[in-house]
């Protein structure tokens, strides 16, 4: 089991979950409602967020589902407005949505380097703006207010064919660095967890032979983390006391030794 923390230490806390529609941000979003926060899931796929609320619900958690491309700022007004009506301020957002290709950069696979840029940064970047006045404003009554970011271990790796999607995780491991200047005075902490190899879909977006032969391999060979983990992780980076910030944290398979 992933779980470590007990209790309701979340209770109270207005959570805002991107990419919650499978893999990392799915589970953290039940994580999250598990621990006692009210959680609006955030992403394109109405049904997958629409089950994912039913299972939380069923558990007594008070969750929202709110379809929305992060890409399209004028459509994350909207969710705003749709969570504030809801649920109030928020206090607590993780920037999970993003995508990964992976192929060498003499293919010229412009399509995909656009949409990584788009959803990885850009739309990080459409959160951060949605939200930090919210985040600021909890903080500024005495709450605990958390800004956290999925990056990437491919942010500090020299992993060969990765070069766009590590550049848009260096992008994110970077910001929060720096958002810490500026939110960390207003008690806003700020954090990016860097995952390794995580048995998600995301793999499956991959197209390259030589990477997908990779992760394939390192999910039959090694135990891999789960999205849970990494749930866990996040959850826990919420829930220490207001006064602590961990600023970054990377988590890896114990046996990953790329």
């Amino acid at each position: 089991m992933s779980t470590v923390l007990t209790a309701s230490p979340l209770a109270g806390r207005i959570a805002v979950v991107t990419g919650a529609s499978s893999g990392i941000g799915e589970a953290t979003a039940e994580r999250l409602a598990a621990l006692g926060a009210s959680v609006a899931l955030l992403a394109r796929r109405e049904d997958r967020l629409n089950a994912a609320v039913a299972r939380i619900t069923e558990r007594g958690g008070r969750a929202l589902a709110v379809p929305t491309d992060v890409t399209d700022r004028a459509a994350m007004v909207r969710a705003a407005e749709a969570v504030h009506d809801e649920f109030g301020t928020v206090d607590l957002v993780f920037a999970n949505a993003g995508v990964q290709h992976v192929s060498p950069i003499d293919d010229l696979t412009i399509d995909d380097w656009d949409e990584q840029i788009n959803l990885n940064v850009k739309g990080v970047m459409n959160t951060v703006q949605t939200f930090v006045h919210d985040l600021e404003s909890a903080a500024a009554a005495g709450g605990s207010a958390d800004l956290i970011f999925t990056s990437s271990i491919a942010a500090t790796r020299i992993l060969e064919k990765f070069q766009v999607y590590s550049g848009t995780k260096a992008y994110i491991s970077h910001l929060a660095r720096v958002l810490r200047t500026e939110l960390g005075r207003k008690k806003v902490r700020v954090s990016a967890v860097e995952p390794g190899m995580v048995d998600t879909e995301l793999p499956l977006h991959v197209t390259d032979p030589d990477a997908t032969t990779l992760m394939a391999d390192l999910i039959k060979q090694i135990d891999v983390l789960q999205s849970a983990d990494v749930a866990e992780t996040v959850a826990f980076v919420a829930s220490v006391p207001k006064h602590v910030n961990l600023t970054e944290i990377t988590i890896l398979p114990t046996e990953q030794i790329i």
